[in-house]
């Protein structure tokens, strides 16, 4: 046991919802008769998905400040619905009805950024208030009807990466040169970490669990690599979820390796505490609105590009799925805990149970009715463990710890 620890670089617990996710995924492929590993279903389950996960990236920062965001599905809904409309009734190139529904993001977050920080009014209110005028604004501008958007759209909610060919080896190779450069950086993060970790006997790993580490990884990445890249000819790794895994990348270095991130989780973890250290809690409260509104628009701009066409019903309650995703990682009711990683297990878990019920051909209602008991149960264990004194579920995934108090003492440091 204690040479599997080495290996996973600590205690076996924090891994509960990754290996959760995993045997998720191999029940439903027992139950499915194998269709839930094929190329075809997860090309369309990364896909169909790809809006939830980039709204949980914005909602976790969110939460983490101890805010709600009930408008973001009518947000999306609403920068959808604009840009259909603008890029059909004004002629606009695809590129620059994008840009329409970007900016709509960024001015609906400085609308409910302003309530919140200027005028004090709760997250809750706030963003309660936008659902009702983004979702009317949706119905009304729409006139219930939907709008068709440019086809070039459709490369960024249903495209794949290009179609460079088949190797030997009968991959797509632009897949297959994705899951190399995956492989590469995973590689050298590990050594990286390895060579300029502390020589003591608890701070560095030994060269051997560094290796099976990399060797695991690697097996793992090239299973993926495998199963998305030997799909039917002109599909390979679809283009929602590159565009994911760089917003993934970036908001990890966000709440990770910047000033700004380091706030999040200081107002967060105590707001007086982090006013006193000289955090600008205002202009926290305001920064993180604008972002999650912005990511909205980027998820609505996902979806409309996946179905070609801007809906009045678009946004509908993505809002509980976002939500769902954060708390499943592990995030605090509280605020002041949780990651992009745990986040993302989080949003693959409900990703994964939709899909899963549906090849089952499990209703909509029964579905709604299962997420709805596992993000209790996922909660309520969260609270369980912290009532005991143990790590919550983030903590056991990613350090919650170090997580919750990072920000208050970097802040302080900083000043």
């Amino acid at each position: 046991m204690k040479y599997i620890k080495k290996v996973l670089g600590g205690d076996l617990r924090q891994y509960t919802m990754v290996l959760a996710l995993a045997l998720l995924i191999i029940i439903f492929n027992v139950i499915s008769g194998g269709r839930m590993l094929t190329s075809s279903n997860f090309q369309n389950l990364l896909s169909g998905n790809a809006y939830v996960l980039v709204l949980a990236l914005g909602m976790l920062m969110v939460i983490v400040i101890g805010q709600i965001d009930l408008s973001v599905g009518s947000v999306a809904g609403f920068a959808g619905m604009v840009m259909a409309i603008v890029a059909r009734d004004f002629n606009l190139p695809w590129w620059a009805a994008v840009l329409v529904a970007l900016a709509i993001g960024l001015l609906a977050g400085a609308w409910h950024g302003f309530f919140l920080s200027k005028l004090g009014i709760p997250g809750f209110i706030t963003t309660l208030g936008g659902m009702m005028i983004f979702r009317g604004g949706v119905i009304w501008i729409s006139q219930s009807i939907s709008v068709a958007v440019p086809s070039e759209l459709k490369w960024f909610g249903a495209g794949y990466l290009p179609d460079l060919g088949r190797s030997f080896t009968g991959l797509n190779n632009s897949t297959l040169l994705l899951g190399i450069v995956g492989f590469i950086t995973f590689t050298v993060i590990q050594l990286r970490k390895y060579i300029h970790s502390s020589d003591t006997v608890e701070g560095k790993d030994p060269i051997w669990a560094v290796t099976v580490r990399i060797i695991l990884v690697g097996a793992l990445i090239g299973y993926f690599t495998w199963l998305f890249g030997s799909g039917r000819e002109g599909t390979s790794f679809p283009v929602p979820g590159l565009i994911l895994l760089i917003l993934v990348i970036i908001y990890y270095i966000i709440t990770e390796r910047t000033k700004f991130g380091r706030h999040v989780y200081a107002v967060g973890g105590n707001k007086s505490a982090a006013a006193l250290s000289g955090v600008n809690v205002k202009r926290t409260y305001f920064l993180t609105m604008v972002n999650m509104s912005l990511l909205a628009a980027v998820a609505g701009i996902l979806f409309v590009g996946r179905s070609t066409a801007a809906g009045p019903a678009d946004g509908t309650s993505w809002e509980m799925d976002a939500i769902a995703s954060v708390f499943i990682g592990g995030a605090a009711v509280s605020g002041g805990v949780g990651t992009i990683f745990a986040t993302m297990i989080g949003g693959m878990v409900m990703a994964v149970l939709n899909n899963g019920l549906m090849l089952m051909g499990v209703g909509a209602d029964r579905t709604q009715v299962i997420k709805g008991f596992v993000l209790l149960a996922a909660v309520a264990f969260d609270v369980y463990n912290k009532s005991k004194g143990r790590s919550s579920i983030t903590g056991r995934l990613f350090g919650e710890k170090q997580t919750a108090s990072k920000g208050v003492e970097s802040a302080s440091n900083e000043q």
